[in-house]
């Protein structure tokens, strides 16, 4: 009793590798299927493969390698990362770093934009010297922090 459970044990873990690993190679014939899902007979062969390379006591970093080996890269469904497939991979933290400096970049700008149309509005309009200068105050943008290009282009020339 205790042998047929453990046989059933071993049976049911072999399956569920060999599916887990059948969902992440492709088809070579469908191209778009994973050969869990593909009844073409190269997948049923892929699948039967699989199944025996398990039994054989493969581990599934080698199963891939073999079946990378076999067929080429494009057999995986996930790439892995090198030189090669680094712009794949880095390519949406390029598009969302370009989207968060753009829009940094307009923030800034409309802060900046409102600063000098509140001050062309102050200068237009008759108010005592205490008040201009109140004004000025609170409306002037604040000036940069730290080393600006400017600043130390002229803190070295004065050297």
């Amino acid at each position: 009793m205790e042998r047929k459970d453990d046989e059933l044990k071993k049976t049911q873990v072999v399956e569920a590798r060999a599916r887990n690993i059948s969902h992440n190679v492709r088809c070579t014939e469908c191209g778009s299927q994973s050969i869990e899902d593909s009844q073409a007979d190269i997948a049923i062969l892929l699948r039967k493969l699989i199944r025996d390379e398990i039994q054989a006591g493969k581990t599934d970093k080698e199963i891939y390698k073999k079946l990378e080996e076999d067929f080429g890269e494009t057999v995986l469904y996930a790439p892995k990362f090198d030189m090669q497939t680094a712009a794949l991979w880095l390519s949406p933290l390029l598009v969302a770093g370009a989207a968060a400096g753009i829009w940094a970049h307009q923030k800034h700008r409309q802060k900046t934009n409102v600063h000098i149309m509140a001050l062309n509005l102050v200068r237009g309009v008759p108010l005592t010297p205490k008040e201009k200068e109140t004004m000025l105050d609170i409306l002037t943008p604040p000036p940069p922090q730290g080393i600006t290009p400017s600043s130390w282009w002229k803190r070295w020339r004065s050297q």
